[in-house]
């Protein structure tokens, strides 16, 4: 039985960086992967979705181009070019990251199914033929989680389509059906519309996108539409069926009861952590609805065996399973206290425009009974977007106002994700609003739209 210094199941964005900085640490490291290195982002996530996305937005360019004065002739999707194309960018990045494991010293990468055999002992039915017994004083579980597939009469008896599945479609759908609208769904709803389906979002809550505040949900639900994607809120799916030419969904909104028909149907409805095979029952590992449970030094109930990503549950995001690596390696490898306490989770829907987010809501701050005000200012009033023809949307940051600190920000507009980033690095760096209004920011980027923002809060105008 090989003894190991450490093994990894799982080769995600937190397993691949996690067995590279405690190899060169020259301790011996397994890292066992079913199928592919990199994980969901690189695999089926980020890297294919963003490709894909990117696609449908030269294309949407190239059909409003005359509202900038350039006339272009009839633009039309290839969408097997545009699948072949995100085939290359995810096996380069695929084949890079299982390169580079291969080329770490002390890095032994395995290919196989891992189960636990007991707290120490993982069993590895490897995919190559043959069963495999190793042992190792620290495991780290980062198998990631897959699409949840939730019980709806009828829906085994058609070919519905996952997040995953959706992607090696060669042709464009008719009309695409998507149960949910969250970020992903949303992402592929306006895809595929821009690519030339008919698109229609159903939403079983009676709020779209409920988590966040009421002026982001409708300026993202206004372009959306603006688009001529469909949107129901309040949609509960009641039944699937088909027949060779369509399928047909029954959908109840209230007591109405409405039917659909449509050409293909994704199921967008969340995540499901991939926990089932890994033989938890023979672990002193505790889950909660799958999720691996664990305290903020991401730490299970079994002593030296840790969860990272997603599987442990909390934000599905790549940068959070990235850095759940660097505080697990910092504490347990490098005597450091780290911790998932108050870390800052920001995010980006890559939608076009795309909305960024981090830090407190007006919701969550109202909840939690803190004080704030509220600077916005219409992406129709900054300079950058009224030359680039790209005015939807707005810049929004929740101050404090005794501190002058900015408490959070969400931003609505092309290159959203970024300045929200220069607002997350503000606070990072307890940079106070009034420093931003007074700031030399190159003109004209979205960046000078910060002195704009904070004009409303100008104390020497009082």
């Amino acid at each position: 039985m090989k003894h190991y210094d450490a093994i990894i199941i799982g080769s995600g964005q937190a397993g691949v960086p996690l067995a590279k900085k405690i190899a060169a640490k020259n301790l011996k490291v397994a890292i066992i992967e079913r199928k592919f290195v990199g994980g969901t982002c690189i695999n089926v996530g980020c890297t294919p979705t963003k490709s894909m996305v990117a696609s449908a937005r030269v294309l949407h360019l190239a059909e409003t181009a005359s509202e900038v004065g350039i006339n272009v002739q009839k633009a039309n999707v290839d969408i097997k070019a545009v699948i072949d194309r995100k085939k290359k960018i995810v096996e380069k990045s695929r084949s890079g990251a299982e390169d580079g494991l291969k080329k770490t010293e002390n890095v032994e990468l395995i290919f196989g199914e891992a189960s636990f055999f007991s707290n120490k002992e993982i069993k590895i039915v490897l995919k190559d033929g043959g069963v495999e017994t190793i042992i190792a004083d620290k495991i780290f579980i980062n198998t990631g989680a897959r699409p949840t597939i939730p019980k709806i009469d009828g829906l085994n008896t058609i070919n519905y389509l996952t997040s995953t599945t959706i992607m090696e479609l060669d042709i464009v759908p008719e009309h695409l059906l998507v149960v949910g609208a969250s970020y992903i769904a949303l992402e592929f709803g306006q895809m595929f519309k821009r690519f030339g389906s008919k698109v229609t979002i159903l939403e079983q809550s009676d709020n779209f996108l409920s988590r966040e505040d009421d002026d982001v949900s409708a300026e993202i639900k206004k372009f959306l539409e603006k688009e001529q994607l469909e949107i129901f809120t309040g949609a509960s799916v009641q039944k699937f069926s088909s027949d060779q030419k369509q399928i047909t969904t029954v959908i109840k909104i209230g007591d109405e009861e409405k039917i659909f028909t449509s050409s293909h149907v994704l199921i967008a409805t969340g995540r499901t952590p991939n926990t089932d095979d890994l033989g938890l029952d023979k672990t002193n590992i505790k889950t909660e609805k799958g999720f691996i449970k664990v305290n903020d030094k991401l730490e299970t109930d079994e002593p030296n065996i840790y969860a990272l990503g997603d599987v442990k549950g909390g934000p599905a995001f790549t940068h959070i399973s990235y850095n759940d690596h660097l505080i697990v390696c910092g504490n347990v490898y490098d005597g450091k206290d780290e911790s998932t306490k108050n870390r800052m989770v920001p995010y980006t829907m890559f939608t076009d425009p795309q909305f960024g987010k981090v830090g407190l809501s007006e919701k969550e701050a109202r909840q939690k009974g803190i004080k704030f005000k509220v600077a916005c200012l219409p992406m129709a009033h900054v300079a950058r977007g009224i030359e680039t023809n790209e005015t939807t949307g707005f810049i929004k940051a929740l101050i404090d106002p005794d501190t002058k600190k900015i408490l959070g920000a969400a931003v609505i507009g092309e290159q959203g994700g970024e300045i929200m980033s220069m607002l997350q690095l503000a606070m990072m760096g307890n940079i106070t609003y009034d420093v931003l209004r007074c700031a030399v920011f190159a003109h004209p980027l979205y960046a000078e739209a910060l002195n704009n923002l904070f004009l409303s809060f100008d104390d020497t105008k009082k």
